[in-house]
């Protein structure tokens, strides 16, 4: 969280994964997942390292078949070759039990474990097996998200609520029934595993749902009545603008009241497209609140009809893209320059106020104004860019503010 945010955390037990930590007074923390079959080590390598250089500070994948729990220990091995000290999470349903009973190497390799109260067994087959997974990861000392879906939520748990809300003299409706199932399902598996042996601070909670306004009231009903760090995310989000907005819109919400303490976006990727855009999404939502900072900002403005040119527009995502591209090095280099302002601007009209508020801007020129591009570094102008060549003048300038302006650390260290 940043030193200046006015937002007052949700007070939560910390829960320590690897070097991660989740709740407390951390800051919230960033996690994706897989979409990659789990038993093709090399492609779940793969994707892995991307999220993990995309930002994800834990990344979870699908355990769903002895295949795939035989693998886990040489993806991690892999991922520990490569530098690569992301934790993993195993995502288990239906057969978890086994498969972390059968195949210790992977229980061991895996820095936490979800587990969904609701598709881990009925009646006493229910309890057995959510036993068997809870000693299983006191065994191992691991921490465990408990993730209670309005998806696949505990029927029974359901059918019983609904009928004590039947007999009840003001019965509550069906929307509300959900929502205290879906708490009532992670506080019970929470004291569960408690009594098990599986210390507070080993537990992570989370009820997630796929409407805005039942993700919202539900969490805020959750955090009122524990203070288990949790875990956010709006399920099913969908794909594009959708899917970002109405993630952005839950949790922002949420994040402001100070509910939350990891957060993953979940995205339906488009064909083709980056599995990583849910990690830069989830960062813009920290970053763009002020609960943190992971990749210098770029202010551009949306263009008008002084701006019948997309040089600016082609300029800004150049520059966006780069400096993405380039955190992955300087984050270790360069401490602090995530905090940096890049202005790329289109025209006169607050071109220049606006470079001038930033670390480093470019005022481009507008329709029919000048062809100079003023540069201000610190809110002077130090340079007048002109000709051919302006994208990449200024990004050699760009290089050398950080190089000038942030710690510079030799890579080795």
């Amino acid at each position: 969280m940043s030193a200046n945010s006015p937002i007052s955390r949700h007070t939560t037990c910390a829960v320590n994964i690897g070097k991660i930590t989740i709740g407390g007074d951390a800051p919230v923390v960033v996690q994706s997942m897989t979409n990659t079959d789990t038993a093709n080590i090399n492609d779940t390598v793969q994707q892995v390292a991307q999220l993990a250089n995309a930002g994800s500070e834990l990344v979870r994948i699908t355990v769903n078949s002895e295949q795939a729990a035989a693998a886990v220990p040489a993806i991690r091995a892999q991922l520990d070759a490569m530098n690569l000290e992301v934790p993993l999470i195993g995502d288990f349903h239906f057969n978890g039990h086994k498969l972390l009973d059968k195949y210790p190497d992977c229980a061991q390799a895996l820095g936490k474990y979800r587990i969904n109260p609701g598709n881990v067994g009925r009646g006493k087959k229910r309890d057995e097996h959510y036993t068997s997974m809870i000693e299983t990861a006191c065994r191992y000392d691991k921490p465990v998200r408990i993730g209670v879906n309005w998806g696949s939520l505990d029927q029974e748990l359901v059918v019983r609520l609904m009928d004590e809300n039947s007999r009840s003299a003001q019965p509550r409706d069906t929307r509300d029934i959900i929502h205290e199932a879906m708490v009532t399902s992670a506080l019970d598996n929470a004291a569960r595993a408690e009594a098990i042996g599986l210390g507070r601070n080993r537990i992570i909670l989370s009820v997630k749902m796929s409407g805005v306004q039942d993700l919202i009231s539900v969490y805020r009903t959750l955090a009122s009545r524990s203070d288990y760090a949790l875990h956010l995310g709006l399920t099913e989000a969908g794909m594009g603008a959708k899917g970002i907005v109405a993630s952005t819109a839950a949790l922002s919400v949420l994040l402001q009241e100070g509910i939350g303490d990891t957060i993953r976006i979940s995205l339906t990727p488009e064909p083709g497209g980056s599995r990583s855009e849910e990690v830069h999404v989830a960062q813009e939502i920290l970053q763009s609140m002020g609960l943190r900072a992971f990749t210098p900002g770029v202010v551009a403005c949306p263009g008008c009809g002084r701006t019948s040119s997309d040089y600016f527009q082609k300029l800004a995502q150049d520059i966006q893209g780069y400096l993405r591209e380039q955190m992955p090095v300087w984050r270790k280099q360069h401490p602090g320059v995530e905090d940096m302002t890049v202005a790329v601007m289109g025209c006169v009209v607050n071109g220049p106020g606006e470079s001038k508020h930033a670390n480093i801007g470019i005022s481009l020129p507008g329709t029919g104004e000048r062809p100079v591009a003023p540069v201000y570094v610190d809110g002077e102008k130090t340079v007048t860019l002109k000709g051919d060549h302006i994208a990449e003048e200024f990004q050699q300038l760009v290089d050398c503010y950080v190089s000038e302006h942030y710690g510079d650390v030799p890579e080795n260290r």
